[in-house]
């Protein structure tokens, strides 16, 4: 069973070498031409249990930025559930059930995507004890300590190059999520002092670290020539060809980029500018 918590790690693995290479419009499905968005409600396909993404009783980020265009479209939000698996947007969005993804990395092949509406990328975790000053893994401080890293994510590959992997401490990313959860399991590990650090998806990082106000520190990654990216941008996703559909939810994200920028800070997801910089957990 993948691990819901990761679901969005797995896309973003598979998407990077695809965006980045700037080839995400090759193998696109046609559908006919013509939105078929339903008007008696905003479907939204989601994953039941994908905190602080998205679970059934509405709880994460992305349930809250859906009731937000919801009631800018005087529309009530209707959920089909689907696990983020292979295959969610073939069972879900391409299948005519419902008609929004709220969070794909912008540039997704499988689906159209607005324009982005935040952007975040990979951190390291340290607590605030440590005393480090993280400045790159050229740190040469950095090979005496254990990091933690989700494994085949892409800084998996930073660790490899910079000769650091040798005392890293791996966490799985497919997992049973009936009995394991690495990603908040690193994150223990790091305030008990079982590893010095760990790099993790942002938005899982700042939510647990806002969430359950944990004296920890978070610092983005940077992108590195010739290596898998480490920021990116996040859209929502349509169904191709839905020109309008597309549209109008490109000025709904402009109208209310305010009140979403204050959702995703509710949860401690950290944001960046255009420039890489971090905006803060504000």
């Amino acid at each position: 069973m993948v691990s819901s918590k990761f679901t969005t790690l797995l896309r973003i693995v598979a998407l990077a070498a695809l965006v980045g290479g700037g080839s995400a419009g090759i193998g696109r499905a046609q559908s006919p031409t013509g939105d078929l968005v339903a008007r008696t409600g905003l479907r939204v396909c989601a994953d039941p249990r994908d905190l602080p993404f998205s679970d059934q009783q509405r709880e994460g980020f992305e349930n809250k930025i859906a009731e937000l265009l919801g009631q800018a479209l005087s529309l009530p939000v209707e959920y089909v559930w689907y696990p983020q698996v292979i295959g969610f947007s073939r069972n879900t969005l391409q299948a005519g059930r419902c008609d929004l993804v709220i969070g794909t990395v912008a540039g997704d092949s499988e689906m159209d995507t607005t324009n982005p509406y935040y952007y975040t990328g990979y951190v390291i975790v340290l607590r605030n004890d440590k005393g480090l000053a993280f400045n790159g893994f050229d740190d040469p401080r950095l090979k005496d300590l254990h990091i933690g890293v989700i494994a085949r994510t892409p800084p998996a590959d930073l660790l490899i190059r910079h000769g650091l992997m040798t005392t890293a401490r791996p966490y799985p990313l497919t997992v049973d999520t009936r009995v394991d959860a690495p990603s908040r399991q690193m994150i223990s590990d790091i305030v008990d002092r079982k590893i010095d650090a760990g790099l993790l998806w942002g938005p899982l990082a700042g939510y647990y670290i806002h969430h359950d106000h944990l004296p920890l520190t978070l610092v983005m990654l940077k992108d590195e020539p010739q290596a898998p990216r480490m920021q990116y941008h996040i859209a929502m996703g349509v169904r191709h060809n839905e020109v309008d559909w597309r549209r109008k939810l490109n000025s709904l994200i402009q109208a209310k980029q305010q009140e979403i920028d204050h959702i995703l800070a509710d949860y401690g997801v950290p944001l960046l500018n255009e420039q890489g910089g971090l905006l803060g957990l504000r």
